[in-house]
């Protein structure tokens, strides 16, 4: 497992509702991690992320600890994709960087969340241009091309995922978004915790 600062973390099964601290992240994201190998993860994804002796024990139902996310950024590295974006990022979101500086599995159709060094405003990432362009030629398109010109892309895969800046709720949060181009669906979360956990709470019931 990787070091984090040594701080009285909450018990094993108390995970934050909206976590917003690194420490509040941190015990959420290793449930995550737990919940995903049980519940989402093929055969071929298991062998990529557990060794043998997690596989066996996995194999007996016992639980198994996975922790699918990177080292934490350093302050320095956050404060620079700030600096690069002209944002100061809400608090959910540093505090998730500063736990797990991005994530390779999430429950849905996006592969991973950015490192805070990838985070771009979606209207100047590559695919996130093209989709830009293709929404803003038809017409009745204007509401979500504009939501589209003035997010950041925390996290892409099949979906997109989105954060409004100029949306900020009264805890500070910005606005968060799951596109579906495939369908050309947004459906939006009060912050990027709350986005998070929605995959997390759909684990949850399955694995019921």
């Amino acid at each position: 497992m990787i070091g984090v600062t040594e701080t009285t973390e909450p018990e094993v099964n108390e995970v934050a509702d909206a976590p917003t601290t690194p420490e509040e992240w941190r015990v959420f994201l290793e449930r995550y991690g737990e919940l995903y190998v049980k519940v989402r993860a093929d055969e071929r994804e298991l062998v990529d992320l557990l060794d043998e002796e997690q596989l066996d024990a996995l194999d007996q139902e016992e639980r198994v600890e996975a922790w699918l996310g990177e080292t934490p950024a350093r302050e320095e590295a956050l404060a620079a994709a700030e600096e690069r974006l002209g944002v100061r990022f809400p608090a959910g979101l540093r505090g998730f960087f500063l736990a797990s500086d991005g994530w390779t599995r999430l429950d849905g159709w996006v592969d991973g969340v950015h490192p805070c060094d990838r985070v771009v405003w979606m209207r100047d990432s590559e695919a996130g241009g093209r989709v830009t362009e293709i929404y803003a030629s038809i017409s009745g398109n204007e509401e979500v091309v504009a939501l589209f010109r003035r997010s950041v892309e925390i996290a892409r895969g099949e979906d997109y995922w989105l954060l409004d800046p100029t949306d900020v709720g009264p805890d500070g949060e910005w606005a968060a978004y799951e596109f579906t181009p495939k369908y050309g669906d947004t459906t939006k979360y009060p912050s990027f915790s709350a986005l998070f956990r929605s995959g997390f709470e759909s684990m949850e019931e399955d694995e019921d």
